[in-house]
């Protein structure tokens, strides 16, 4: 059996340091990390409100940071970018605020833009004004947009 190597609480403490120096994390992403260097409940818990006290775990620079990143690089709506959040026992408040991180005419015109790169693309033998509605839509809602603001865009589109 493969013994597991274990760190003091100073050893596992730097590790958990530079974890989050590297990368911004979530409160759950740290303990996860601190639990598999085998430290103890009330030695993960110490340690994590060490770092959050040094600010070197803040939630809300995180969710904040995440929510932008995934609009912008993977192009995500609001709908998943919360559930993903909400995963990562992000509390309420702090979700919020990140949604704010979201320029609300960014938002429609990327919305946009992918949804006329969807409707383009949907062809082929059979392909109605009906098929292309509903590809397009099932694209955005997987996406994550809104319902409400797909029916608005879909519709502008269709007529165009």
């Amino acid at each position: 059996m493969i013994q597991k190597k274990t760190f003091t609480k100073e050893q596992a403490y730097q590790k958990l340091k530079h974890y989050c120096a590297y990368q911004d994390r979530c409160h759950d992403e740290v303990k996860v990390k601190a639990y598999s260097l085998g430290l103890r409940k009330a030695e993960v818990e110490e340690l994590t409100t060490k770092l959050i006290e040094e600010n070197c775990l803040n939630e809300e620079r995180f969710a904040k940071l995440f929510a932008g990143g995934k609009f912008r690089m993977n192009k995500w709506g609001r709908v998943k970018i919360k559930a993903e959040l909400n995963k990562k026992r992000i509390s309420a408040y702090c979700i919020a605020r990140a949604m704010e991180e979201i320029d609300e005419n960014k938002y429609n015109d990327t919305l946009e833009k992918l949804a006329l790169k969807k409707w383009s693309s949907v062809s082929g033998p059979g392909t109605n004004h009906f098929v292309k509605m509903s590809k397009t839509r099932n694209y955005l809602l997987q996406k994550g947009y809104e319902p409400m603001l797909i029916n608005r865009t879909i519709k502008i589109i269709s007529e165009k």
